[in-house]
């Protein structure tokens, strides 16, 4: 038997390790059910930037055993994710009978899985909570990918991989890319892989491999000391800098009122606290998407796209 969730809600499954500032996030929200790192909240989905994936509209199914647990879910979709937070035996042996759902690495610039993907987990013996309709084509949301473990001198990279996988977009021939706080090159590396010229900002040298590279411009500076004026008009601003989130917030709507850089994908990197009041103002810049990525670590990724 289907229960529909009465009134409607919303499930939010926090990054692993993460569960504070989702729930910081989330917080007038109103009363939150916690399931492990998956939190129901009342009401239609709302912006959270921490949450790895968002469970829409889940019902609660009354099951009578394994082999009915399937069967029931078999009933609504084909594909499913189980999260399981307690139970992992019975979770598992239901999953088990479900059809199996390849989630292999992806090989970069591959796209994003495009099938349909639902999320369950088990509240207690005898009931499913279950989502058929998540935001992420990935289970769990957790983007994982071929990586690379010789030519990139850091693993930033994946954490660009996952950002361009997500907004199906990527620079190209013809095109020009701005990488601030680059050194020592993780991000221009793969922005040089995908054709286009790259101008890579940075304080600190690249490592000499990526200096190397063709189409690879070193400029050895201040991402902040450094005007829109002084780049000219770029198709992509790329930023991994290191520094507070307001610093980032300053530099960026400089660039924005330049109308110099056409696209922009940058990293939030929290010390200390979360500064959610300055994500906030992130989110709120007209056409931007902030989210917290597999490879992010206490960090979030904004992007805006033109």
């Amino acid at each position: 038997m289907i229960v529909a969730e009465a009134p409607l809600s919303t499930g939010y499954l926090a990054a692993e390790g993460f569960e504070t500032q989702l729930r910081e996030e989330l917080g007038n929200a109103g009363p939150l059910e916690n399931h492990g790192r998956l939190l129901i909240a009342p009401g239609p989905p709302r912006p959270a930037a921490w949450a790895a994936n968002t469970w829409y509209e889940p019902v609660r199914l009354q099951i009578e055993s394994i082999a009915h647990a399937a069967k029931q879910l078999r009933s609504i979709q084909r594909n499913w994710a189980c999260h399981a937070f307690r139970l992992h035996r019975r979770a598992s042996l239901i999953q088990a009978k479900l059809p199996h759902v390849a989630a292999k690495p992806l090989v970069f610039p591959a796209a994003a899985p495009t099938a349909p993907l639902g999320s369950w987990t088990l509240l207690d013996e005898n009931t499913v909570l279950a989502a058929a309709r998540c935001s992420s084509p990935f289970p769990h949301g957790e983007a994982r990918f071929v990586e690379d473990k010789s030519a990139p001198p850091n693993r930033a990279y994946l954490k660009l991989w996952e950002a361009l996988t997500l907004i199906d977009r990527r620079p190209g021939p013809g095109e020009r890319c701005l990488d601030l706080g680059a050194s020592p090159g993780g991000w221009s590396w793969v922005l040089q892989s995908l054709g286009p010229e790259v101008v890579s900002v940075d304080k600190a040298p690249l490592a000499p491999d990526i200096a190397a590279l063709p189409r690879v411009e070193f400029r050895q500076a201040s991402a902040f000391a450094l005007a829109p004026e002084d780049i000219g008009p770029v198709d992509w601003l790329f930023s991994d800098v290191v520094c507070y989130p307001s610093r980032l917030l300053a530099l960026v709507e400089r660039w924005l009122q330049s109308g110099l850089a056409r696209n922009l994908v940058c990293t939030l990197k929290f010390q200390g606290a979360t500064d959610h009041a300055a994500a906030r103002r992130f989110a709120a810049l007209p056409g931007s998407r902030l989210l917290h990525l597999h490879h992010n670590k206490h960090e979030l990724t904004w992007v805006r796209l033109s």
